[in-house]
């Protein structure tokens, strides 16, 4: 594949659809362009992802999907992720989708205000499963399909498109990395990108933003669902199925020119963070600032009366259960999880299980947080997710943090080495050390070029 015509970005005109720019980038784009720092960010999100799979796998929700997946989607030799297991690329994605985004361990990105590893990786790794592709083949589309989904994500008009869930957008990624990697032609991928966003998921009761309360259910963000309906619209769009490819070109719904402006190398894959605890991005600038507290002043969760954070606005508008009844409800909960961090210490959170639910002196503990919300914290968001801990003694001493960026963020990084002693950690209590160093040896020759090992480690059981 060529070198991608950066004039034709430059070049978008009313008459030329969005969805038809993009799939030209997606099919031009070169592997050659992409740049040591994009290559080596992809192999984070492919470890991390992989991590965030392991830990979520064994949940009801993941359970369930893959029950389901063996009934509506066909055989085929793509795996179902520990599993032992294949399906066809769509079934397998829908799968992995599942597990990667059950317990809110992977990996996302501040301008997309969402996920985009849990739905791009696991579709080009299918699809890899498939058909034979070269570390770079596979590389270059996983880059390309956070490139895409970002862009549309950070796109949206929130004034028309009021439910900021990932599965709003996510299929556009899947949909982008599996048809670069399978040779979709671009007037079909075209066709596939416009399919997926009508079919996607519209996620208006779900979620923080979302009109309905009971926030605690594997609904969620939507992700496997948009991976099924992304990679399918793929599928149909082959098959000569048509949709509106104009639907990213209405100023109504989305900003046109800074989805299709500046196609050059592929970076946005560069702006996504990691996660070192298994809940909502929104809850952990405030348990790095709680424990950085705790840890400086040598103050245990028996001496604190009152837990003060100062926070943006959108994080009162998680469920926020003081009484957790499943482990999304955990998730979505800011003050239940500053109680585990604050009891159980921050390792609690990575990732959490059902051994938290019912604890009556967690419940205690985050009846003492109180959440308001900082007028420059909320400016600052959704570019930065920010928050201020002050923390009260039962003696009346006050402790304030700094104004505190998570962990993972671009601004306080989480390198290979990090995001490989994250894999350590959590996987540590779901599988043995000898397929610990077997997994990590598959993404070592990975690196080296030999793609065969992973996929094959990554389809052999756990246990």
């Amino acid at each position: 594949m060529g070198q991608f015509n950066v004039a034709l970005s430059c070049r978008w005109r009313r008459d030329m659809y969005a969805t038809r720019t993009l799939a030209a980038y997606i099919g031009d784009c070169a592997a050659e362009n992409l740049t040591a720092g994009v290559k080596e960010k992809t192999l984070c999100c492919m470890l991390d992802l992989v991590t965030a799979a392991i830990a979520g796998y064994e949940t009801p929700s993941a359970a369930a999907v893959r029950s389901v997946a063996g009934h509506l989607f066909g055989p085929g030799p793509s795996p179902v992720w520990f599993s032992g297991q294949t399906l066809n690329s769509t079934g397998a994605a829908f799968c992995n989708a599942a597990a990667a985004s059950a317990l809110d361990l992977d990996d996302g990105h501040r301008a997309a205000r969402g996920h985009p590893g849990a739905a791009v990786i696991p579709a080009a790794l299918a699809v890899a499963g498939d058909i034979t592709c070269s570390r770079d083949e596979i590389v270059t589309a996983i880059a390309l399909g956070y490139e895409v989904g970002v862009r549309i994500a950070a796109a949206q008009n929130p004034n028309a498109i009021r439910s900021r869930q990932s599965g709003r957008w996510v299929g556009y990624g899947a949909a982008a990395a599996a048809g670069r990697l399978s040779g979709a032609t671009p007037a079909r991928l075209s066709q596939a990108l416009a399919i997926a966003g009508v079919l996607a998921p519209n996620q208006d009761a779900n979620g923080s933003s979302g009109y309905s309360k009971l926030t605690g259910n594997d609904v969620k963000e939507g992700i496997p669902w948009s991976v099924a309906t992304g990679m399918t619209a793929l599928h149909l769009a082959e098959c000569g199925f048509t949709g509106p490819e104009d639907i990213l070109d209405h100023a109504s719904h989305f900003d046109t020119s800074s989805i299709v402006g500046y196609l050059g190398k592929p970076g946005k894959i560069e702006g996504t963070y990691f996660k070192p605890y298994s809940c909502c991005r929104y809850i952990h600038p405030a348990i790095d600032a709680l424990s950085d507290l705790e840890t400086r002043h040598r103050v245990t969760h028996h001496e604190i009366a009152m837990i003060e954070v100062e926070i943006f606005a959108w994080a009162l508008q998680l469920g926020n259960r003081v009484n957790p009844e499943n482990l999304t409800d955990i998730q979505y909960s800011l003050p239940y999880c500053l109680a585990i961090a604050a009891i159980e210490g921050r390792q609690a959170l990575a990732p959490i299980n059902v051994n938290l639910l019912g604890r009556q002196d967690l419940a205690d503990f985050a009846h003492k947080v109180r959440l308001l919300v900082d007028s420059e914290i909320d400016r600052r968001f959704p570019a930065e997710t920010l928050a201020r801990v002050t923390m009260v003694s039962k003696t009346g001493e006050s402790f304030v943090s700094p104004v505190t960026t998570p962990r993972g963020d671009v601004g306080r990084p989480m390198h290979w080495t990090d995001i490989r002693d994250k894999f350590l950690e959590i996987t540590a209590r779901k599988t043995s050390e000898k397929r610990q160093v077997m997994l990590l040896d598959g993404f070592e020759q990975f690196r080296r070029g030999d793609t065969a090992p992973l996929l094959a480690r990554l389809a052999q059981p756990l246990a």
